[in-house]
């Protein structure tokens, strides 16, 4: 099947929503891996948080019983995001960097590495959700009002929708916290 032998990879941040995401896939049976993604080199100026994160994403795979991958995508989102947020900044405009590096980084980077590995889907902790109907795909806000980023997804095609789940969509922060902190996870706290 693939190298990782996993049907969904979770996009693992190291954060409590992509933690608590990656076990609701674990306990429906998913073959599934996770894999973290370095979207930014600290060039030394300390602020970084990366190496945290990575270790933190490591653990709670370890935690879950369920294979880590890592890959740096550092450099597509220095171009993809960093770069385009610059010029349009000094253009007048004011894009939203968030918007921009899931539709670059976490929605065709992560999912152009996710199948190479031969995963069919991706998952992440984002609240939001998605379904078919009338045979397109459609993104639709998480059930928390105060937790809902789908306008950080709206730039998301047909394709991409297809391949993706958000296992967090249905619950609230509140629920996401209890469910961490009743397993034990290494982010429960973040």
């Amino acid at each position: 099947m693939s190298d990782t032998l996993a049907r969904v990879i979770v996009g693992m941040s190291g954060g409590v929503d992509s933690s608590v995401a990656a076990w609701r896939l674990r306990e429906r049976g998913e073959p599934l891996a996770g894999l973290f993604m370095q979207n930014w080199d600290d060039e030394g100026s300390g602020d970084c948080r990366a190496e945290e994160d990575r270790h933190d994403a490591l653990k709670v795979c370890g935690q879950l019983g369920i294979p880590f991958l890592a890959r740096n995508f550092a450099t597509d989102y220095r171009v993809g995001v960093f770069e385009t947020f610059l010029a349009e900044y000094r253009a007048g405009r004011t894009p939203n960097p968030d918007v921009l590096c899931n539709r670059e980084i976490k929605f065709k980077t992560f999912l152009d590495a996710a199948r190479s590995l031969g995963a069919e889907k991706i998952a992440t902790g984002h609240y939001a959700r998605v379904d078919e109907h009338n045979g397109r795909w459609r993104l639709r806000r998480g059930v928390d009002p105060t937790k809902d980023q789908s306008y950080f997804l709206h730039q998301l095609g047909q394709a991409q929708l297809a391949a993706t789940l958000f296992p967090l969509g249905e619950l609230s922060k509140t629920e996401v916290r209890a469910i961490a902190q009743r397993l034990g996870l290494a982010t429960a706290k973040k």
